[in-house]
């Protein structure tokens, strides 16, 4: 055997007897018949099973694993001639001859476009008898391809695909789609909202608080109350005029901390009509909303950097302090939770201007009433109408025009000034001093006394109002007889306290007048010697409850009860109420 290895370069024409030597061009004119190829043979080596044949054209193969003498570039190459008289063409070869020790890389030499592969073309079946049958090409097994593969050197073009990510609008009128997020730049163009986010922008989404405070339907059922229940019993007026719902209330429509503030205000008096605990847990939260709102507001207006003490908070944080104040009277708290609301509120309205003026006459007339009818139940707190600390507006309304009585007609000047006394007389009995009421301190008096009798309300006579401010005439001066005269019954207190009585029931049970009952009535409470007079102070502190159902009424008729205890034991003892109530651990407001 020949020792060398040979590496043969095909070309159409090759003969098999030149295989050695060297490589020369060899012409022919013509080429003998191809032999048959055995269809059988072929089709039962190569395809196997007849029936896994396709019927597809040569070209849709797929070639990836045919041998190349089986592949349509083979077999056209080896077709053969239709007709023996077919032209003769010639072909070129070349043989390479390399020696046994190296291996040679095959060569493939380029070819003239005459002589390209291109211009061989099978040959159409002759209609000759004599004719060669025709050969059967073996074709792959399996499913043609759907998209065959190119021819080698070609350029293959990549087809894009259509997105399926483009607006749903662009799909439908069949424009290409920018894809820009949220609305491409056709629709931005055309104004057209694309139909994609249009489905997105339909998507439930919870609404906005349209009132911050007002959130669930507690809250509304708080609302509702505050406007048509607790507003009409905390002032005179009942109507829309009433300062909590023409004032009050829309500036919380402004201020979420005010808002807090009331709705626990009325939380609070509801919970003593409802007892169902969703009512007391959501007041809690109320509450610690309406604190923590309050706490965080004066201290950011505290913390500018142009920080002037007349100009520290908004009006509704004025507001707000003088609501949690009512808070502890709605829930009948005794331990003194008023005082840190009612201290901020003073010290607010001392150091700055409420800005609106009416709510300026309001808050200094509700104040006052509160801090001077506070200084009747404490032994230290001390209005501030005493030191001239609150100026009242520059624009007084008229008595009969305020939300309260006894501030804007002067009567609380003199309750004041009786005060001043009383702590004056405390002082002198408990340093030994005799006799506790010297001359200076009796002539005061004097003057109070006159000033209370000529004291004319501007009411108009015969109604509940002008009732009321009998009412409080009596009960200032009851209040000026229990400091100045000796502890014990007498026909002047006996008959002043049934003259007050008698003003009370003249009042309708459902007066707006019930509303501001509770001090004077706590005065009479504490000058009734008398069994008969007791019986109906009880009547009265139990149909002032039913109309306000606020919770410091029941606190204030223990206190009128304790001292009536006194009365009947030590009477000497019983006109200083104010030590009765420290020593029973009490402290509230009797507004």
């Amino acid at each position: 055997m020949h020792d060398s290895r040979s590496a043969f370069i095909f070309a159409p024409g090759w003969d098999p007897r030149l295989r050695h030597g060297s490589p020369r061009p060899i012409s022919l004119t013509g080429l003998p018949a191809l032999p048959v190829v055995d269809e059988d043979h072929v089709s039962s080596t190569v395809a196997g099973d007849d029936a896994a044949v396709s019927d597809a054209s040569p070209e849709s193969w797929d070639a990836d694993d045919v041998p190349a003498e089986f592949s349509p570039v083979a077999a056209v190459a080896t077709a053969p001639s239709s007709s023996s008289s077919t032209t003769a063409k010639s072909f070129h070869f070349a043989v390479l001859t390399s020696d046994s020790s190296a291996d040679v890389t095959p060569k493939i030499e380029e070819l003239d476009d005459s002589d390209s592969l291109q211009a061989i073309k099978p040959a159409t079946p002759s209609t000759d008898s004599t004719a060669d049958p025709p050969v059967h090409i073996p074709r792959k097994r399996g499913r043609p391809r759907k998209n065959p593969l190119p021819l080698p050197g070609t350029q293959v073009k990549i087809t894009k695909g259509r997105s399926k990510t483009g607006c749903i609008t662009c799909r439908r009128r069949k424009k290409k789609c920018d894809e820009t997020k949220p609305s491409c730049l056709n629709c931005q163009k055309n104004a057209v909202v694309s139909a994609r986010n249009f489905c997105t922008a339909l998507v439930p989404r919870a609404l906005p608080i349209l009132i911050d405070g007002i959130e669930t339907d507690i809250d509304r059922r708080f609302l509702d109350h505050f406007v048509f229940g607790l507003s009409r019993v905390l002032t005179l007026i009942n109507d829309d005029s009433n300062p909590f719902k023409e004032i009050l209330l829309p500036m919380a429509t402004q201020h979420r901390g005010l808002m807090h503030s009331l709705m626990c205000l009325s939380g609070s008096h509801l919970s003593g009509l409802d007892p169902e605990p969703r009512v007391k847990e959501r007041r809690f939260y109320h509450f610690h909303r309406a604190i923590r709102d309050l706490q965080e507001s004066i201290d950011n207006a505290s913390k500018g950097p142009e920080y002037e003490p007349q100009l520290l908070v908004e009006d509704p944080i004025i507001a707000s302090t003088i609501a949690l104040s009512l808070n502890t009277i709605c829930e009948g708290e005794t331990n003194g939770e008023y005082r840190p609301h009612m201290d901020a509120a003073r010290y607010l309205l001392v150091t700055q201007r409420p800005r609106n003026e009416k709510f300026r006459q309001f808050i200094v007339e509700f104040f006052q009433y509160h801090d001077v009818s506070n200084s009747i139940t404490s032994l230290d707190r001390r209005p501030a109408l005493m030191q001239g600390d609150i100026r009242l507006p520059d624009f007084v309304p008229q008595p009969q025009a305020g939300m309260f009585l006894g501030v804007f007609d002067g009567l609380f000047n003199y309750i004041s000034q009786v005060t001043r006394i009383r702590d004056r007389i405390r002082q002198r009995v408990n340093d030994g001093c005799e006799p506790a009421v010297d001359y200076q301190t009796l002539s005061e008096a004097v003057f109070i006394d006159s000033a209370i009798r000529s004291w004319q309300t501007s009411h108009t006579p015969q109604t509940p109002n002008w009732y009321l401010a009998q009412l409080y005439r009596q009960s200032t001066w009851v209040y000026l007889f229990r400091t100045i005269r000796p502890s014990r019954p007498s026909e002047k207190i006996i008959q002043v306290v049934n003259d007050g009585l008698a003003y009370l029931d003249q009042l309708p049970q459902d007066a707006g007048a019930y509303s501001i009952v509770l001090m004077p009535l706590f005065l009479l409470g504490c000058s009734a010697f008398q069994p008969e007079q007791r019986e109906r102070i009880k009547i009265f502190f139990d149909r002032l409850k039913e109309y306000s159902n606020l919770r410091n009424i029941e606190p204030a008729y223990k206190v009128v009860q304790r001292v009536w205890e006194v009365m009947d034991t030590k009477v000497e003892d019983s006109w200083d109420w104010e030590k009765i109530i420290s020593d029973m651990d009490m402290d509230f407001l009797i507004t």
